[in-house]
C-alpha cells in the first residue's frame, strides 16, 4: 500500500514551482493537499489571494500528482491540524520556508515523518515562486540584526545606541506581524507602486517615515524599518535622543554580505496575534538600555572582524536586554526554541518586536531546515 503524503499551502497564482513541489512530494506516495483559506491568507499575509478558494482548489485537484485536495478548516500556520489528524498521513512534506518548529512538534506528536523539499525545478525550467512573480515583491525587506528598540525615542533618550539592519532580497513573502517591516513595506508599495524609487535613499526613507507616522500617531514606527528597507547592504543606525539617527555607517562590500549570508539563519515562528501588546509590563532602565546599546556595538565589530562566535554572543545579549525591558516578548514558543538551539548555535534573537515571527540564529555551521536570506547591495 502506498504511503500517504500531506502538503499544505495557499497555492495562489499556480506556477511550475508548485507543480514541481507536488511532483517531488508525490514521489514518496499518494499526495493529499490542504489549502489555506482566503481568510487564513489574509491573517498571515495581510492580503487577499488573487484566486478564490474554489478556483485554487479546482486547479490543484486538476494536477495529476494530486490524489485529493481540500480547503483546511483551521486558521494560522497550523490550519491543517483537524484534517491531518483525520487523514493520518505517513509523511508531511514542506518547503524550507514552510518548515516551522510547531510543525515538527506536531509531526512528532502524531508519528508523522517530516521531510523538507530540495526545491528543484523541473529539468529545463527556471526556479519559480509566487513571490518572484508578484510585481510588488521586487521591493526588498529588512532584517534587524541587533539593537532593536534603540530607534525609539523613549529608549535612546536615556542613552545613545545603534540598530543594525540588513536589506534583503524578496525571495520569500514574509508573514505579516513577523518583525520584517511588512507594514512599512506595504506603505512603500502604495507610495512607489512596487518599485524602488530613484533619488537619495535616506531622504526617501524620511518620506516613508513621515507617511507612516502622521501627527498624533500613538506608537511611532521606528526609523530602522524605513531606513532598513531603503538603504542597501548592512547599516548601523546611530540614535541619540531622537527618532532619526544622528549618523549612519554602511557596508555593502561583497565580503561582508557573504559573511552575513553564510552565518545568518531564520526559523519561522507563529506570527504575532493582533491582540499582542509588546508594551505590557515594559521596564526601561538605564542598565537595560546600556546592555542593548553595547550588544549592537559588539555585533557590528564582530561582523567587521568576521568573528562568528562574538557576533553570536552579542546577539544573545541583545535578546536578554530586550526581554529585560520588554518581558512581553517572552513566549513559551521562544523559550522552547532557545532551549532547542542552546549549545548548537552561537546566538539567537527575535526579529522585530518579538511575540512571534522569526527567530534569528547566528551559527558557524549551516542550520538544517532553516530559512536563508540573501543580502541586497542595490
Amino acid at each position: 500500500m502506498a504511503k500517504k503524503v500531506f502538503v499544505s499551502g495557499c497555492y495562489d497564482m499556480l506556477h511550475s514551482g508548485h507543480v514541481a513541489f507536488f511532483e517531488e512530494a508525490a514521489s514518496y506516495g499518494d499526495l493529499y493537499v490542504g489549502l489555506g483559506s482566503g481568510k487564513t491568507i489574509w491573517e498571515l499575509k495581510n492580503r487577499k489571494p488573487v484566486n478564490s478558494d474554489a478556483e485554487r482548489l479546482y486547479m490543484v485537484k486538476s494536477i495529476r500528482y494530486v490524489k485529493d485536495a481540500w480547503i483546511n478548516s483551521g486558521s494560522g500556520i497550523m490550519d491543517f491540524e483537524k484534517e491531518v489528524i483525520a487523514l493520518k498521513p505517513d509523511i508531511f512534506f514542506v518547503n524550507s520556508d514552510g518548515f516551522t518548529p510547531a510543525k515538527k512538534q506536531f509531526c512528532e506528536k502524531h508519528g508523522i515523518q517530516l521531510i523538507v523539499s530540495t526545491r528543484k525545478p523541473a529539468e529545463g525550467l527556471p526556479v519559480r515562486s509566487t513571490t518572484s512573480i508578484r510585481q510588488e515583491c521586487r521591493f526588498p525587506y529588512r532584517v534587524e540584526i541587533c539593537g532593536g528598540w534603540m530607534d525609539q525615542w523613549f529608549v535612546n533618550k536615556i542613552l545613545p545606541g545603534a540598530v543594525i539592519t540588513l536589506q534583503i532580497e524578496p525571495t520569500v513573502e514574509f508573514n505579516d506581524r513577523s518583525g520584517m517591516a511588512t507594514s512599512s513595506r506595504r506603505k512603500a508599495l502604495e507610495l512607489w507602486q512596487g518599485q524602488m524609487p530613484l533619488g537619495n535613499r535616506e531622504q526617501l526613507a524620511r518620506t516613508l517615515f513621515c507617511c507612516e507616522n502622521p501627527p498624533g500617531t500613538q506608537y511611532i514606527s521606528g526609523a530602522q524599518d524605513q531606513l532598513g528597507l531603503l538603504l542597501p547592504g548592512l547599516n548601523k543606525l546611530n540614535f541619540n535622543d531622537n527618532y532619526w539617527p544622528e549618523s549612519i555607517e554602511s557596508d555593502t562590500t561583497d565580503e561582508t554580505l557573504k559573511f552575513v549570508y553564510d552565518h545568518l539563519f531564520l526559523i519561522p515562528m507563529t506570527p504575532r496575534l493582533p491582540s499582542y501588546d509588546v508594551y505590557a509590563g515594559r521596564c526601561i532602565t538605564e542598565s537595560g538600555v546600556g546592555k542593548l546599546a553595547d550588544s549592537a556595538e559588539r555585533a557590528w565589530q564582530a561582523i567587521k572582524n568576521r568573528d562568528v562566535k562574538a557576533w553570536g554572543r552579542a546577539t544573545g545579549d541583545c535578546l536578554d536586554a530586550q526581554l529585560e525591558m520588554f518581558p512581553a516578548m517572552q513566549t513559551d514558543e521562544l523559550k522552547e526554541l532557545c532551549a532547542a538551539f542552546a549549545g548548537k548555535v552561537c546566538g539567537c534573537k527575535l526579529t522585530g518586536a518579538g511575540g512571534g515571527g522569526y527567530m534569528i540564529l547566528i551559527s558557524e555551521d549551516p542550520v538544517p531546515d532553516a530559512l536563508r536570506v540573501i543580502p541586497s547591495a542595490q
